[in-house]
C-alpha cells in the first residue's frame, strides 16, 4: 500500500461547488453628482419639496414628478382638506350641540318644535360635509348624500 496515492488531492477532490450568492445580481451601485449651490438651489425650488433624487431621476428617465408627499404620508392636498375639516368643526360646534340635544332627550325635556327640527336638520347636513370630507382627506370618493 502506498501512500502517496491516499495524498493525492487532485485525484480525491470534489468539483467546487457554486454558492447562490454568485448567481444573484449584485445592486447597482450609487451614481454620484458634484453639484454647484446655485444648480442645487435652482434643482430643489424645481422639485417644489419633492425629493431631491425622486425628482432627479423622474426628470433624467422622462417619468412624470410623483406628487409631494410629506413624511406623514399625507399629500398637500388631503393636508388642505383636514384644516378645512378641523375648521369646520371649530366654526360649527356640532359635537357640543349634539351632546346638549342628547342629554336633552334623555332627560324628556327636548321640544319637538321647527326651531329644534331646523337645529337638527343643520347638524346633520354638517356631520354630512364633516364626513365628506374626511373620505376626501383618505382619498375616499363619498358618495352622493339624499
Amino acid at each position: 500500500m502506498s501512500l502517496s496515492g491516499a495524498f493525492d488531492t487532485q485525484a480525491a477532490a470534489p468539483p467546487p461547488v457554486k454558492s447562490n450568492r454568485a448567481k444573484r445580481a449584485k445592486p447597482p451601485s450609487p451614481f454620484s453628482l458634484r453639484l454647484k449651490a446655485e444648480e442645487r438651489a435652482r434643482l430643489a425650488a424645481e422639485a417644489a419639496g419633492a425629493p431631491l433624487g425622486t425628482y432627479l431621476r423622474a426628470k433624467l428617465l422622462g417619468a412624470p414628478v410623483p406628487a409631494r408627499v410629506r413624511k406623514s404620508g399625507i399629500s398637500i392636498a388631503d393636508r388642505r382638506a383636514l384644516a378645512q375639516l378641523i375648521a369646520l368643526l371649530g366654526r360649527s360646534r356640532v359635537f357640543s350641540n349634539l351632546n346638549q340635544l342628547a342629554h336633552a332627550a334623555n332627560t324628556g325635556s327636548l321640544p319637538v318644535t321647527p326651531e329644534t327640527q331646523a337645529a337638527l336638520a343643520q347638524a346633520l347636513a354638517d356631520l354630512h360635509e364633516i364626513r365628506a370630507l374626511l373620505l376626501t382627506s383618505l382619498g375616499l370618493k363619498p358618495e352622493a348624500q339624499p
